[in-house]
């Protein structure tokens, strides 16, 4: 699977690397299966950047946003086109942990229709729920066009925003608003950049900047009905997520003898360290329980 994933964005002209402990066992199982060449690996996210940041940069960053141009005038809906956006936030800004598309219907309602980690949706629900968080003043009537903070674990605006990033092992944000300005459909919303403490440059944000301006694009070019199903499948999503989980938890907590709080600990966590999205490794748990062992004597 890793190697079909390394090969499919590789013939795009997108780099992958792995980051892997030393003596992880994956570490053997993947050499097996692709070379050093394919998919360089490094012990942290620091070093491998340092060590795939030879190229001129400013070449680099042309090469990359051309190749997102391409394949988003090939996107035939405001959904593909906000997976692309968010797909890309990775790539064309080195330091981003995760990302998020958060959107504000007419009626004022926030939701998360994109992301690429199940953290960023739990970061943005905070928000939401709250009414308190870069993303809700960003994408709130009259919001300001970014918010930023570089360090969530000193005195911030947001104290339960900022609790929750840095209990994920977050430490700084970068928020940027969609303004579809002139479209068919009354959408704000904001693209949010979750990343290490201090790690967003004045570079990353004249990115996310360019990235935020393709996604206004397509809210723009958009109809209400494209937004309310969007809404809807979010929605969905959750529910169906949520029950997986809820599986995947009764699984551990009966076969492993752990408390509804040490299997999602346990869920979680593993979920970190494959870089697989959390409902999928609850997924994968609940399709396949009968190779757990028995619960500890």
């Amino acid at each position: 699977m890793m190697h079909d994933f390394v090969h499919h964005h590789a013939v795009r002209g997108v780099l992958s690397v792995a980051v892997l402990g030393p003596d992880a066992a994956i570490t053997t199982a993947l050499r097996v299966a692709i070379t050093a060449a394919e998919l360089p690996a490094y012990e942290t996210v620091d070093v491998a950047v340092a060590n795939e940041a030879r190229y001129d940069e400013s070449t680099h960053l042309g090469d990359q946003l051309s190749a997102l141009t391409r394949v988003l005038l090939d996107a035939t809906t405001v959904e593909q086109t906000l997976r692309q956006i968010t797909a890309a936030s990775i790539v064309v800004i080195p330091h981003t942990k995760m990302a998020s598309v958060t959107l504000c219907d007419p009626a004022g309602r926030f939701f998360t229709p994109i992301q690429t980690d199940y953290v960023a949706t739990e970061l943005d629900q905070v928000q939401y729920a709250t009414d308190a968080g870069p993303c809700v003043d960003v994408a709130g009537a009259d919001g300001p066009g970014y918010a930023l903070d570089q360090d969530l674990t000193t005195a911030s605006a947001w104290p339960q925003f900022a609790a929750t990033a840095v209990r994920n092992g977050l430490g700084s944000v970068l928020s940027t608003a969609l303004q579809p300005a002139g479209g068919q459909v009354s959408v704000r919303g904001a693209l949010n950049i979750y990343s290490h403490r201090g790690a967003i440059t004045e570079d990353d944000r004249h990115r996310a900047l360019l990235l935020a301006t393709h996604a206004s694009l397509a809210l723009a070019r958009s109809h209400a009905g494209e937004v309310a199903a969007l809404h809807a499948a979010q929605l969905q999503h959750a529910i169906d997520s949520r029950d997986v989980i809820g599986q995947a938890k009764g699984i551990l907590m009966t076969r492993q003898g752990l408390t509804a709080d040490e299997a999602f600990a346990l869920l979680r966590r593993t979920s970190q360290e494959l870089n697989v999205k959390l409902a999928e490794i609850a997924g994968a748990l609940a399709g396949r329980h009968t190779g757990l062992g028995p619960p500890p004597a």
